[in-house]
């Protein structure tokens, strides 16, 4: 079946998301996301696109960008260098992202600014902080450094004129809300028998629980980076306690 063309918005203005290979991680540290940023703020700088939001997710980033160059040759400037240093610094190879991203037009300023709140509730709604401004790796916090006058890599200039103080941009920012853009379900793809298949080519996956702390967190990590495995399944396949997994995942991030 053809694939169904995108929404080509009027403004220019889109929402996008990229999504790990079946829900597989992005970043598995702070340092990946850095390395994203840089790329990002490249392409941005050579392809001339407008940045209003972002969020760096665990296994998905969302962007709210007005397209400079055609927006599929911006996302391509982002994700290859991100995804060539990625696989040369964890010994992996092929496919990270999954092949075609997804994207909304966002054809309004109240919309826009619907889908700025979204995404800077990711971590939110995620369980992941108690406060926007507490989680480093979305754009909320470089807001409020441009409401203070200090130079971001924001295009802050639209959301300022909507909300002409941070206390306005604050007040929309924390009410409660349904919003519901791009809303995604990422579940992994990989049975239980065949990640149990691919344990088995590796001895060391078979005694996890008899290795040191940190060796037994790296071999985690790793499988789920390569499976895309929630914490639940891991935990049931490699006969180890879901806190123990949890852990594990975490002090990766």
């Amino acid at each position: 079946m053809a694939r169904q063309a995108r929404v080509k918005s009027t403004t220019g203005i889109y929402h996008v998301m990229l999504k790990g290979l079946d829900g597989r991680n992005l970043f598995l540290d702070d340092s990946d996301r850095s390395i994203f940023m840089e790329k990002l703020n490249k392409a941005r700088e050579t392809g001339g696109f407008q940045l209003y939001a972002y969020c760096l997710m665990d296994n998905h980033v969302h962007l709210l960008i007005k397209e400079g160059e055609e927006l599929g040759t911006s996302i391509k400037r982002i994700t290859v260098g991100y995804v060539q240093l990625h696989n040369n610094k964890y010994g992996r190879t092929g496919h990270l992202f999954q092949n075609r991203f997804s994207s909304e037009a966002v054809e309004d300023d109240q919309y826009l600014m619907t889908v700025v709140r979204y995404i800077h509730c990711n971590p939110l709604k995620a369980g992941m902080v108690t406060r926007l401004e507490d989680y480093p790796w979305s754009s909320y916090h470089k807001m409020i450094q441009a409401y203070q006058g200090n130079p971001t890599t924001l295009d802050s200039g639209i959301i300022k004129d909507y909300f002409p103080t941070a206390a306005d941009f604050i007040r929309f920012s924390e009410e409660e809300n349904q919003d519901d853009c791009l809303e995604i379900h990422l579940k992994t793809r990989t049975s239980d028998e065949l990640l149990t298949a691919m344990l088995k080519h590796n001895s060391e996956y078979r005694n996890l629980g008899e290795l040191s702390v940190d060796k037994r967190n790296q071999l985690i990590r790793q499988i789920q980076l390569e499976s895309g495995g929630s914490i639940r399944q891991l935990s049931r396949v490699l006969g180890l306690g879901k806190m123990m997994v949890e852990q594990a995942l975490k002090r990766g991030i």
